[in-house]
């Protein structure tokens, strides 16, 4: 039966209407195609599916870093050093720091740390170092110091091997000593340097070196975080290692304790002398250095400056002034000056403790004090009282009259003050 002609027209036009939809769906899936293709050639796609370049071995960093700071040493100060150089270097420190110190997403590894060790103090990587930090940034100088602080600590071998290399180079601490001479540097090296005797051979070779006098120069230093680093540096050189620095004062008795009086017991600057008489006492008061401490003590010399720190409007530095004083007044070998001075004063420096107190109850301080007051009760004078020599102290009780009644202000609390009687036993 022949299909009439309205019909046939449907339908032809039907077919060309889907033949055309399928045409399009084609086009349009080609085309996304085509996108995605673009999309995954493009740099920014590549980035996010590239895997992550494998890290450089430990060993091989620091063979890089020792190759770009002979680089830079061999340049003179005048010369530009090559940017692309530096960059290289900032970053290459930058990894030897993660590798050492670890990251937010992974803690160090011990194997790759050992091996960044052994590979650094193979040759003179350390040198190279602290001789090149003038040249770097900021921000490498900061890498550079935490690299060298955590290698002096890098067990290879359960052994210290930073310790065998610094032996064997200590010119370089008299490098890191004078670094406090430069105010940009002074906090870098000194970083270093404290790292660096934490090795006994170490802080006995900067004791002897030549540099030791500086110290007391460097501690009075204008630039107040300066100062106050060369501070912590020289407290931990005479605290640290209790044998070596028993040994050290013994021998050094004599230019030791005049420049330690002189320019730090009776420097212009307050905080000098809190932290003074403060490591004072702790080295007086530590059993390895008894024999110091017996001297120190018979000194009439030392005596006038205690008393005169007794004086101070500074309740703290009152308190460490007492920390020692109590060291004179609990010797049972008083020579004669001591015990004449103390008669000479005694009135004055019992009203003195009679208002001298801190502001929280303290038993140990309170027993301290009345053993000193009892022992300068009972004291007997040696001698005449009025010699000629009992008078050369001008500033202390016997030439400037009563000694200064002070308001309490808050306080340490003493604990670190030991019993008088403790002490004579000590000292006999």
């Amino acid at each position: 039966m022949p299909i009439p002609a309205a019909k046939f027209a449907d339908k032809t036009m039907g077919l060309a209407n889907g033949i055309n939809g399928s045409m399009k769906k084609k086009r349009c899936s080609n085309n996304l195609k085509k996108l995605f293709t673009n999309a995954l050639r493009s740099t920014g796609v590549k980035s996010i599916f590239k895997s992550k370049p494998k890290p450089k071995p430990p060993a091989e960093v620091v063979r890089r870093v020792r190759c770009l700071l002979e680089a830079v040493d061999s340049i003179h100060n005048n010369v530009d050093v090559d940017p692309k150089q530096m960059q290289e270097l900032d970053s290459l420190l930058h990894d030897m720091k993660a590798i050492l110190y670890g990251s937010n997403e992974c803690e160090p590894a011990p194997e790759a740390c050992s091996q960044l060790t052994q590979e650094f103090f193979r040759e003179n990587t350390l040198r190279l170092i602290i001789l090149c930090l003038p040249k770097l940034n900021l921000e490498a100088r900061k890498d550079a110091t935490r690299i060298v602080a955590n290698l002096q600590r890098q067990p290879v071998n359960s052994r210290l091997i930073a310790s065998d290399y610094l032996e064997a180079n200590t010119d370089l601490m008299d490098h890191l000593v004078t670094g406090y001479d430069d105010a940009s540097l002074a906090l870098h090296y000194g970083t270093m340097l404290r790292e660096c005797i934490r090795h006994q051979v170490v802080a006995r070779s900067v004791l002897k070196s030549k540099h030791m006098k500086q110290f007391f120069d460097y501690m009075q230093i204008p630039e107040f975080d300066v100062a106050a680093d060369a501070t912590a540096t020289f407290k931990e050189l005479m605290t640290r290692h209790k044998s070596t620095v028993s040994e050290f004062l013994v021998e050094n008795y004599d230019w030791f304790f005049t420049e330690f009086n002189a320019k730090l017991l009776e420097s212009a600057n307050y905080i000098t002398r809190r932290q003074a008489i403060k490591l004072l006492g702790d080295i007086l008061l530590d059993r390895s250095n008894s024999a110091v401490m017996t001297r120190y003590v018979g000194s009439k010399d030392n005596l006038r400056i205690l008393m005169n720190l007794l004086r101070e409007a500074s309740k703290n530095i009152q308190l460490d002034a007492f920390d020692v004083f109590k060291l004179f007044v609990a010797n049972r070998n008083k020579p004669t000056d001591i015990v004449n001075i103390i008669v000479v004063n005694r009135s004055k420096l019992l009203r003195f403790f009679a208002s001298f107190r801190i502001d929280k109850e303290d038993e140990q301080f309170e027993a301290d004090k009345a053993q000193v007051v009892k022992e300068i009760a009972e004291l007997e004078a040696k001698g005449p009282l009025f010699s000629a020599e009992l008078h050369k102290f001008p500033g202390t009780p016997t030439a400037s009259g009563e000694l200064q009644k002070l308001s309490a202000s808050p306080t340490a609390s003493g604990e670190l003050f030991k019993s008088p009687t403790a002490l004579s036993k000590q000292l006999t």
